[in-house]
Formats: structure tokens, C-alpha cells, sequence
């Protein structure tokens, strides 16, 4: 299994990232998708998860209603809009896969994720 991050970069406070994480290698249809992200001072952080055959998401209140994730299933792509970005946001990213067992929920603990790519990195300037 592999999932592959890519998208992020430098810009500037209020501007926009959309980062991509394209999954390969199994069959995703009962899986989430979710994005974490880590910075060298804090622990690895939930950003936001969505089902995959379901339009059901979750977030953190940290970037809720500035991220929007979605997916592109033809593609097998993730996707993470990212809006009004601060300088809090800065941080290496991370795209996971967890496996669901029921109908309600979105994993959004780093224990439930069972796959996960090697990070992008994004640098939000003040």
C-alpha cells in the first residue's frame, strides 16, 4: 500500500495550499481518509478525515471551516484544501488510511490509522 502526499510549500498568512494524497495498493472503499500534521514541538495533530464511499467528514476546530477535504474516487485521490492559511498551520502533513467498522464515524486518532504516507511539508509565513 502506498499513499503519496504532495502539494505543499511556502506562502504567505491568508493565502491558499490544496495538498494531494494519491492511494494505491489496495482497495480503499471501507477505509477513511484522514491528514495529520506534525510540527518538531508538538505531537502528531488530527487535521480532518473523510470516508471514502460516503460524503462524511470530520475536522478539528483548529481549521474547521478554513480546510475542506474531498476526494476524487476515478482517481483514488485525497484532497486537502487549505484556506486562510496562519502560521500555526505550518507543519509537515500527513495523509493516513484507517479502516472503518461501522456506519457513523471518522477515525480521528493516530492509533485507528493503519497506513501512511511520507509527509509534505508546508510553511505558512507571517
Amino acid at each position: 500500500v502506498q499513499l503519496q502526499a504532495s502539494g505543499g510549500g511556502l506562502v504567505q498568512a491568508g493565502g491558499s495550499l490544496r495538498l494531494s494524497c494519491a492511494a494505491s495498493g489496495r482497495a480503499f472503499n471501507s477505509y477513511a481518509m484522514g491528514w495529520f500534521r506534525q510540527t518538531p514541538r508538538k505531537e502528531r495533530e488530527f487535521v480532518g478525515a473523510i470516508r471514502w464511499r460516503v460524503d462524511m467528514t470530520y475536522y478539528a476546530d483548529s481549521v474547521k471551516g478554513r480546510f475542506t477535504i474531498s476526494r476524487d474516487n476515478a482517481k483514488n485521490t485525497v484532497y486537502l484544501q487549505m484556506n486562510s492559511l496562519k502560521p500555526e498551520d505550518t507543519a509537515v502533513y500527513y495523509c493516513a488510511a484507517a479502516p472503518i467498522h461501522d456506519s457513523f464515524s471518522v477515525p480521528s486518532t493516530h492509533p485507528e490509522y493503519e497506513y501512511w504516507g511520507q509527509g509534505t511539508e508546508v510553511t505558512v509565513s507571517s
